[in-house]
């Protein structure tokens, strides 16, 4: 049941005013600057997207928006990130009803799972709904690991489509592949080894910094996928200050002042998040304006 999945699909904010409270006009507006630079899917309600702290309720009414404003031209899927495998499945069931094309599932928040335990929230979930899965592996920022040897028990868990690598070591995705072919479509989930993971066999991007720059993550993308290195790698050089503030425990705050200082939407954040102030907003604001400062031409006249 592959659905094809391949591409640039950025991990979208879910934009907030100053009181915490959900701007859906502003993350509907995000979203069509998104879809005017060519991605290839939404994923709403990620890391990104500040799904711990979102009310169940919100949840639901941003995937909905997405699904609304995407108007069938892209995949929509939502973030699965809940503190037990009931609710997840229960999330689940509810955004296939809302009309989202599939999910990415992470391991249940709070508890660290062992594998045995991990397998079986995966598969349960997986049952719950008619959704394809993007299996989320990021071992740093939740202390579950997918192993390559974990993936490969899932491999007869037919919705689970694909594998969003976020280890932080590219090495994966070559073993991964050595292990199981194409058993799985490779994203890569780290900006700053996204032109590595294309070269070792990636076929999509869950992006971050793209979210303000997505003509230019787009056409990184084209040229990676197309062969011409020499192109992209002279592109990537200049992204890379950029995709650098998609690493760390603040990434969803500095992510979110980028997308305001390119005037896609505000850096406004979920407690217990604030945004970022004094010497560490200042050196972020240098590194994005600095990008912006310097941001290359594109072909077309597009920038």
């Amino acid at each position: 049941m592959k659905p094809g999945w391949k591409g640039v699909f950025p991990a979208v904010t879910t934009q907030l005013r100053e009181d915490q409270s959900l701007d859906l006009d502003a993350t509907a507006q995000h979203i069509e600057v998104l879809l005017q630079a060519g991605v290839q899917g939404l994923v709403m309600c990620g890391s990104l997207g500040e799904n711990q702290t979102l009310e169940p309720e919100e949840k639901r009414r941003v995937v909905e928006l997405a699904v609304q404003a995407s108007a069938g031209h892209v995949p929509v899927l939502s973030g699965v990130a809940e503190n037990s495998t009931a609710a997840a499945c229960r999330y689940a069931r509810d955004v296939e009803c809302l009309g989202a094309d599939g999910l990415m599932l992470l391991p249940a928040m709070v508890y660290r799972s062992d594998p045995r335990e991990t397998l079986a929230h995966f598969r349960t979930v997986a049952a719950a709904s008619g959704l394809p899965i993007i299996a989320y592996n990021n071992p740093i920022g939740y202390g579950v690991d997918l192993t390559p040897e974990m993936l490969e028990d899932l491999a007869d868990e037919e919705r689970i489509v694909a594998i969003k690598e976020s280890s932080g070591d590219v090495r994966r995705i070559t073993d991964i592949i050595n292990r199981l072919g194409d058993r799985y479509t490779l994203f890569t989930g780290v900006d700053d080894l996204a032109l590595e993971s294309v070269l070792l066999g990636a076929e999509g991007w869950i992006a971050g910094a793209t979210l303000a720059f997505p003509r230019e993550g787009q056409y990184l993308w084209e040229l990676a996928t197309t062969g011409q290195w020499e192109e992209a790698r002279k592109l990537y050089r200049w992204f890379m200050p950029l995709l650098h503030l998609d690493i760390g425990p603040k990434f969803v705050q500095k992510l979110k002042l980028m997308i305001q200082e390119q005037g896609l939407g505000a850096e406004w954040v979920r407690a217990p998040r604030l945004p970022l102030t004094g010497v560490e907003r200042e050196q972020t604001l240098a590194v994005i304006r600095k990008g912006i400062e310097t941001c290359p031409e594109l072909p077309g006249g597009r920038k």
